[in-house]
C-alpha cells in the first residue's frame, strides 16, 4: 500500500476517533478481550484486506487479523472471511473505518469483475480511469486489478494523455501531437469524431481514445486505424455500461475504459459479528 493511502487512512482514523472513543471507553472494561468474525452480507469479490489490517495496526498492534480469503477471490453471502481478536475496546474503535474500506474496495473489485465477465470471450481489457476517491487511488486501482481489470495511468506523471481541453489549448490535434515528438512516455490522444481521428493518425500516437463514439463510428474508426497501423492501440471511453460493453468489445478495440468502476461501484456489505463474551461486555 502506498504512502498516500496510508496517510489517508491515518487522517480518516483521526477524523473518526478525535480525542477518543468515548462510548467504548465508558462502557467496555479496559482489560476485556474478545474476538469477532468478518461476515459477508452480500456476494462479491474481495479487495481491501490490506487497508482493513492497516486500520487495526494503527488502532492497536495487539489486535490480530486473520483473513481466510485473499483479495481477488469470490465471497458468498454469510461467508466468514476473516477473524479479529484482541482488546475489546480496540476492536470496536477500528470497526467502522475498517469495514468502510473493505466494503468500498470490494465493491470496486466486484463491479470490475462484472464488466470483465461480459467480454470474457474477447481479448479486450477493461481499464479504470483517474475518477477515483482522492488519496485512495492506489487502493482503488488495486481493487480494479483484483476484479480482473487493468490499470490505466496512475496520475498525470506516468503517461501523456491529450484530451479535448489540451487540444483546444494547443490549437488543434496536429499542434498538440507535434509537441510530443521525442517524448519518453507513451502518448495517447482523445478524439471526438472521425475528422479528428484522421488528423491524429498522421502522427501515429501509441494509443487513440475514441470518446463517446457510436457503435457504427467505432467500427469505422477501427477499420481506419488498422489500415494505417497495426501498432496503434484503440481505447473506447465515454458512457460505457454493462449493457453496452460486449457490443463495444466486439468492434475489435483493445481497451474499454470505465469511470464507473471507481466512481459509482455499489459496496459489498460486510459486518463484524462479535463473540458473546464481547457483546456482553
Amino acid at each position: 500500500m502506498d504512502i498516500i493511502c496510508r496517510s489517508a487512512i491515518k487522517l480518516a482514523l483521526r477524523e473518526d476517533l478525535g480525542d477518543g472513543d468515548i462510548t467504548s471507553r465508558l462502557i467496555v472494561p479496559g482489560k476485556l478481550t474478545g474476538s469477532a468474525d468478518v461476515v459477508a452480507k452480500s456476494a462479491g469479490i474481495l479487495s481491501g484486506s490490506q487497508a482493513f489490517e492497516y486500520v487495526y495496526r494503527l488502532v492497536d498492534r495487539k489486535v490480530s487479523v486473520r483473513f481466510y480469503v485473499r483479495d481477488g477471490e469470490p465471497v458468498s453471502k454469510w461467508m466468514k472471511i476473516a477473524r479479529i481478536s484482541g482488546p475489546a475496546r480496540s476492536l470496536l474503535t477500528g470497526e467502522r473505518l475498517a469495514l468502510n474500506l473493505l466494503c468500498r474496495l470490494s465493491g470496486v473489485a466486484t463491479l470490475t469483475s462484472e464488466y470483465v465477465k461480459r467480454i470474457k470471450q474477447t481479448r479486450v481489457r477493461i481499464l479504470d480511469t483517474r475518477k477515483t476517491t482522492p488519496a485512495l487511488r492506489w487502493l482503488e486501482k488495486k481493487a480494479v486489478v483484483d476484479g480482473g481489470g487493468k490499470n490505466h495511468r496512475f496520475g498525470l506523471y506516468d503517461m501523456i494523455l491529450i484530451k479535448d481541453n489540451h487540444v483546444a489549448a494547443a490549437g488543434g490535434i496536429g499542434p498538440a501531437l507535434a509537441k510530443t515528438r521525442g517524448a519518453r512516455r507513451k502518448v495517447e490522444i482523445e478524439v471526438g469524431n472521425l475528422a479528428e481521428l484522421t488528423e491524429a493518425l498522421q502522427y501515429e500516437p501509441d494509443i487513440i481514445m475514441l470518446d463517446n463514439f457510436s457503435l457504427a463510428m467505432i467500427r469505422k474508426a477501427v477499420k481506419q486505424i488498422r489500415r494505417t497501423s497495426k501498432k496503434i492501440k484503440i481505447e473506447v471511453s465515454g458512457g460505457v455500461t454493462l449493457d453496452s460493453v460486449a457490443e463495444i468489445a466486439d468492434c475489435g478495440v483493445d481497451y474499454i475504459s470505465v469511470g464507473a468502476l471507481t466512481h459509482s461501484a455499489p459496496i459489498v456489505d460486510f459486518s463484524l459479528e462479535y463473540d458473546d463474551r464481547l457483546s456482553r461486555g
